[in-house]
């Protein structure tokens, strides 16, 4: 395994030249940072409304922060070497051990005490619901043993909406993190997917509450049945039944 994968000397000198530049072409309100551990390992997962979250993240927050992206991003000669220089771990997202792969590395990162974060829809939201998260978070959580911080983002997706190609400059977005989820309150779960899957619920709820958003009970991308949208967020302690955490299983992330 390469112990180089996540973020390292060319994000902190990135941020620390960049981040003056981001926040006079943006005004990016941030709250909640100081909730996150000075050291030692901790997952953010916040909710995606734009390509642009996983920068603001990155330029404002505190330390290094890792994150997985799209295996996709690795086609394109303009990403390939750039994302992983900056922090991204590629993830296939048809699942099985390619998956796997991602996960591991997460792992790695999380292991040498690092932040990692992880947007636990998977992809962009573009209909303005909070999705389904996916288990991935939860698992490295409960594997490494730190907490997971939910995030809310807001503002984003209107300085660059999905698709477009050139963000809007002057806009504002927020950025907050919410109070960590510690996984051990899940070990007492039947089986482990059951955990990952009430944990996961839990900080999708908590995600929730910080932005607002009305809630989706499928997974981004996939076409809702007639009585999945609801109009707030899972209650704490829902567990999907065992053919759904199957699924989960196989998306891993």
């Amino acid at each position: 395994m390469d112990t180089t994968s996540g973020a390292g000397h060319l994000q902190r000198h990135t941020r620390r030249v960049a981040k003056p530049a981001v926040t006079r072409l943006w005004n990016i309100d941030v709250s909640g940072y100081e909730k996150l551990p000075t050291v030692g390992p901790a997952i953010l997962c916040p909710n995606h409304i734009s390509f642009l979250d996983s920068a603001f993240l990155t330029f404002t927050a505190p330390r290094n922060v890792s994150f997985i992206g799209k295996s996709e991003y690795m086609d394109s000669w303009k990403t390939k070497f750039l994302f992983p220089a900056m922090g991204m771990i590629p993830i296939d997202r048809s699942g099985g051990d390619k998956c796997a792969s991602a996960l591991d590395a997460a792992r790695e990162v999380l292991e040498r005490g690092e932040l990692f974060t992880v947007f636990p829809e998977g992809s962009r939201s573009r209909d303005g619901f909070l999705h389904k998260g996916r288990t991935g978070a939860a698992r490295l959580a409960m594997s490494v043993g730190c907490p997971i911080y939910p995030v809310g983002i807001l503002g984003t997706d209107a300085i660059q909406p999905p698709g477009a190609t050139i963000p809007k400059l002057g806009r504002s977005c927020s950025i907050t993190v919410g109070e960590p989820i510690d996984p051990a309150r899940y070990a007492g779960a039947d089986t482990e997917p059951l955990g990952w899957r009430a944990m996961t619920d839990d900080v999708m709820q908590a995600v929730g509450k910080l932005t607002g958003q009305p809630y989706a009970d499928h997974y981004a991308g996939e076409a809702p049945a007639a009585t999945e949208l609801v109009a707030s967020v899972t209650p704490i302690g829902r567990v999907t039944a065992p053919v759904d955490i199957e699924r989960e299983l196989v998306a891993a992330v």
